[in-house]
């Protein structure tokens, strides 16, 4: 097999970014995250990945993305078709894990600046919601989807920023399940 000599042969420049950039964020934060870095990793030139990404922001919308259709995947592997406040608290105790197991992802995702015109990252972003939305309205058709879409996903998103910052102390897998169903259970249950 020949040496790599440094020099970047794979065809594939923006996934040898995107990857760069997922183990960059996943080691040192976003703060670490250049393009720069990113290119040193993926041993390109410093302006190979400007061919796919315009500035910092344009890369973390397309990490953002990916991170989305992976958390969309975890989700529906959850419950693929969740009708009822158990369903969708299994769905949530889901995205709580992916928050867990991907802490720089899911914070690249939720809590970095972004490129508003990336059409990539709103596509996902609007998959989610209507995700969201699709489950809230089989799960309580009576409810105002708009509203309880808002909600639902806000008591989940909260519990997984909760659990990232440590404010509702470690605990394992099965113990933040546990949490995360009783908690969703508690607010949406309607018997």
């Amino acid at each position: 097999m020949p040496q790599q000599t440094g020099s970047y042969h794979h065809g594939d420049l923006r996934t040898a970014c995107l990857h760069a950039a997922r183990e960059l964020l996943e080691e040192d934060g976003s703060a670490a995250l250049s393009l720069r870095a990113v290119a040193r990793r993926a041993g390109v030139s410093a302006t190979a990945p400007y061919r796919h990404f315009a500035d910092r922001d344009a890369l973390l919308s397309a990490v953002a993305a990916q991170g989305y259709r992976e958390l969309g995947t975890r989700l529906t592997a959850a419950h693929p078709a969740p009708r009822d406040p158990e369903d969708l608290a299994a769905v949530a105790a889901a995205y709580v894990r992916f928050a867990i197991e991907r802490p720089a992802l899911f914070r690249a995702m939720f809590a970095e600046p972004c490129d508003p015109e990336n059409t990539e990252r709103a596509a996902a972003t609007a998959a989610m919601h209507d995700y969201v939305a699709a489950i809230v309205r089989d799960t309580f058709p009576a409810a105002d989807c708009e509203a309880m879409s808002t909600a639902v996903w806000a008591l989940v998103h909260g519990l997984a920023f909760l659990h990232l910052d440590g404010k509702l102390g470690p605990t394992d897998p099965a113990a933040t399940d546990t949490r995360v169903r009783a908690a969703v259970l508690t607010l949406l249950k309607t018997d």
